[in-house]
């Protein structure tokens, strides 16, 4: 399990602060207090701080019950602090992780907030998922200390986590989430250049422009090309990335795969215009299909069953030695 002592000294004994408790704000506290650290939870909206406690008791029954955390629930829950104004969660933080809406006006504001409210040496992190930190985070005295620490949802069953600097982002700052993210069981991945989307998200966008386009087309249903990641490229995926993959499944490696199959890729590329928006009939299609596969009712029961498999797999993945 996680060694909580190098990130206890890291964050010289201070709590962590949580801005908005929506999902994945609630899921970043289990990442936090799983590891031993303090955290204050607040967002704007009370009812959401509210509802958040008792989806994080619940998931963290799940984890113990898949052998995920060694403490009892009840004790990484009481790490957790929920707070009823900005002020008193970001008083005295190491970190700040920010999880507010997507919309560069709300961050800003945030921000701006945070300038007046955040000790000299508190590293801000933000949760966004595409928008870079130039667009919300710069001008400001905070702004050496501000990032962007990107999650999957949830942050707590899923790893990876991006790590983007802003043009006024220090290296210390950089630095500091990095040691950071891995104190507490992340898989840090660092962007190097801002683009948006970052890379997580490109990589998906590529891949749902294509999905839309094949059911658009007539050529698959949405439930075959679910089936064919699913029980197909997932497969793989769970544990290797595209360039391992068809570095495996060429005779010479990488580059004879490149040679035996890049003129097909670049024909399937140049074979595809991915200019227009998703087409509202599409769009309208696709939710009809989903929705005979899964009522709007059964969406949260839904969510609770993968969170149970990615518990599984991620039980599975721990009991595995890592590679070398």
């Amino acid at each position: 399990m996680i060694d909580t002592l190098d990130i206890e000294a890291l964050c010289a004994g201070r709590h962590v602060a949580i801005v908005g408790a929506g999902l994945v704000g609630a899921g970043w506290a289990i990442v936090f207090a799983r590891a031993g650290l303090n955290v204050r939870m607040f967002d704007a909206n009370a009812d959401i701080t509210r509802r958040a406690v008792p989806l994080i008791e619940a998931q963290l029954e799940g984890l113990r019950r898949h052998g995920l955390i060694d403490e009892a629930p009840a004790t990484v829950l009481s790490r957790i602090t929920p707070v009823a104004t900005l002020p008193e969660a970001v008083d005295g933080a190491a970190y700040v992780q920010e999880s507010v809406l997507e919309r560069v006006d709300v961050k800003r504001q945030l921000m701006v907030e945070l300038d007046a409210l955040a000790a000299p040496d508190t590293v801000v992190g933000s949760s966004t998922s595409g928008i870079p930190g130039s667009a919300f985070a710069l001008g400001l005295s905070i702004s050496p200390r501000v990032l962007i620490a990107h999650p999957v949802n949830p942050p707590y069953l899923v790893p990876v986590v991006e790590l983007v600097p802003s043009p006024e982002t220090a290296a210390r700052t950089v630095e500091f989430a990095d040691a950071l993210m891995r104190g507490v069981g992340q898989v840090v991945v660092h962007v190097r250049k801002e683009v948006e989307g970052f890379v997580l998200n490109r990589l998906q966008a590529v891949l749902l422009r294509e999905a839309w386009a094949l059911v658009e087309e007539g050529v698959a249903s949405c439930e075959d090309v679910d089936k064919t990641i699913r029980d197909g490229l997932g497969w793989r995926w769970s544990f290797m990335g595209p360039f391992e993959t068809i570095d495996l499944n060429a005779p010479g490696g990488v580059a004879d795969y490149a040679v035996r199959l890049g003129p097909l890729y670049q024909r399937i590329a140049q074979s595809r215009g991915h200019d227009a928006p998703w087409d509202v009939d599409l769009i309208r299609q696709v939710e009809s299909h989903r929705r005979e596969r899964l009522s709007q009712a059964d969406l949260e029961a839904r969510r609770a069953w993968r969170d149970e498999r990615l518990m599984e797999f991620a039980a599975s993945r721990l009991a595995q030695a890592p590679p070398v």
